[in-house]
């Protein structure tokens, strides 16, 4: 682990031990762009903002910024002017009108693995600032840098996102490895989720193929922590700028986002009586999601 990994690690832990408070770090990360890591991160943070969660969603993808685009808004300051000294995190975390707040990322700036040492120790000593959610969702760059590992090194729960094609599967092998050799908690809750799934089948073959090669070659447990379904509703969020749990938030994309969340608390994932018939034809009364 690098020396910027291992203070992050640190302050990120402190974030979390807080006396009566313990903040969850959830870092979401793929081996390559595209396959809607963003996505589902926003998601994610949705869902646990409805089962009364305080969420704050932080982009630290210093170069290719996303998650104020997907969510249609314009920060008015983001990370690179917290790096610059010119603001503080709290200045930072914006509110928006769906329950979450964010940290925005600054698209064309440099990644945190090129920053000076006085800049990446600004950024890590205002990480305590995010001690006041129950859940920070970290939204990684794509692929293999040390800003990635940083943030993977420091949190509770790595989530590796990929899809059914074989080149996302490549990568995400791809970086599975990278964090087997460069993190030294292999103890990591690393979890893997199948993006754009056809039917429960086509996820769990994904994911098994993953896991097996990674505890084969690697010596390392990966958990399936479940799928999403391709689902048109998602294409359409993207186009409009709004997450789509909040355009629907019964679409079978929306559903399976629940089920990760209740697997990752693990609680039971209650549904409306209105839906329930739904969810046994879509999901079938034996199958897991």
């Amino acid at each position: 682990m690098t020396d910027q990994a291992e203070k992050l690690r640190e302050m990120m832990q402190t974030t979390a031990q807080k006396p009566k408070h313990n903040t969850r770090i959830i870092a979401v990360s793929s081996g390559k762009g595209g396959v809607g890591k963003t996505n589902i991160a926003i998601n994610l943070a949705l869902a646990y903002a409805e089962i009364g969660k305080k969420v704050i969603v932080m982009d630290a993808d210093l170069g290719l910024a996303n998650v104020n685009v997907v969510l249609g808004v314009i920060p008015k300051f983001n990370l690179y002017h917290l790096i610059r000294r010119q603001k503080k995190m709290r200045d930072i975390i914006m509110d928006t009108n769906l329950g979450i707040q964010i940290v925005a990322g600054a698209s064309g700036f440099s990644k945190i693995a090129n920053l000076s040492e006085d800049e990446r120790n600004i950024f890590i000593s205002e990480l305590h600032e995010l001690s006041s959610a129950d859940v920070v969702i970290i939204d990684t760059g794509a692929g293999v840098s040390n800003n990635v590992i940083s943030f993977v090194a420091a949190a509770d729960d790595v989530l590796i996102v990929t899809t059914p094609e074989p080149t996302a599967i490549t990568d995400a092998y791809g970086i599975i490895k990278i964090i087997a050799t460069e993190v030294d908690n292999l103890d990591l809750g690393l979890k893997l989720i199948v993006n754009r799934v056809s039917s429960v089948a086509e996820g769990k073959r994904v994911a098994n193929r993953v896991i097996s090669i990674a505890g084969h070659f690697l010596n390392l447990k990966v958990d399936y922590l479940g799928f999403v379904y391709n689902d048109k509703i998602v294409q359409h969020a993207v186009s409009s700028q709004k997450p789509f749990f909040v355009l629907d938030s019964n679409s079978k994309a929306s559903i399976c986002i629940k089920h990760l969340v209740s697997r990752l608390e693990n609680i039971e994932y209650r549904e409306g009586s209105g839906i329930s018939r739904f969810l046994k034809k879509l999901f079938g009364s034996s199958e897991r999601v």
